[in-house]
């Protein structure tokens, strides 16, 4: 019997303290929201970082500024953006409500690049000579346009292996063209026009012309 007591006074006493401590918790979350602005402007931030420090979690602001954010009473908070100073306040403990406002203003960051000296050719002619000789690396546009050329295309779609996708996607095909034709006589592509255009064009192209040059 003694046993028996023992057993129920421990189990209510763990009930207890969980529940103690699911309502503690339950009471300290807040509804952090506000609004990130520029210090000197007022301007509203867009995509700065709210991040709970050493908790693992955040948000970010939407295109006014403004964001919302669950936190617990006593979290330090840390505002920060490229170009602006980072900020960082704690949420105070004695808070009777469970929302708390705030509107952050950031301030500019200043970075100091360093010194560029600019010198000029000695001569004319030399400018002219580095001007018309220096190689300038190709910018995104012109590597794009390069990616993107029909013989590239031709050259990487003859060289490089299907992918997984690739190769299931074209075993399903082949297996719903069986089925669709069973019982009956496929096609020949002899007598489509569309496949006709295809072996014209490939002929002009010098498809046929360079497989046997390479087949030699």
């Amino acid at each position: 019997m003694m046993k028996f007591f023992v057993q129920i006074t421990v189990v209510a006493s763990l009930v207890f303290c969980c529940s103690s401590s699911y309502a503690q918790t339950k009471d300290s979350v807040i509804q952090l929201y506000g609004v990130v602005m520029t210090a000197d402007s007022l301007r509203a931030i867009p995509a700065a970082s709210v991040v709970v420090v050493g908790k693992g979690r955040g948000t970010i602001t939407n295109g006014y500024g403004v964001f919302s954010i669950a936190v617990l009473k006593g979290d330090k908070i840390s505002f920060g953006s490229v170009g602006f100073k980072e900020k960082t306040i704690t949420i105070p403990t004695n808070l009777t409500d469970n929302q708390y406002s705030v509107i952050q203003l950031l301030v500019d960051d200043t970075a100091f690049l360093p010194a560029t000296i600019i010198k000029a050719r000695p001569t004319r002619e030399q400018f002219e000579r580095d001007f018309a000789t220096s190689r300038m690396e190709d910018d995104a546009y012109e590597i794009a346009r390069q990616n993107t050329e029909d013989s590239k295309m031709r050259a990487l779609m003859a060289t490089l292996p299907a992918d997984g996708r690739e190769a299931v996607n074209f075993q399903f095909r082949q297996q719903a063209t069986k089925l669709y034709y069973a019982g009956q006589i496929p096609p020949q592509n002899i007598f489509n026009p569309l496949a006709w255009a295809e072996f014209i064009k490939a002929w002009k192209r010098g498809d046929f012309k360079k497989k046997s040059s390479t087949s030699k």
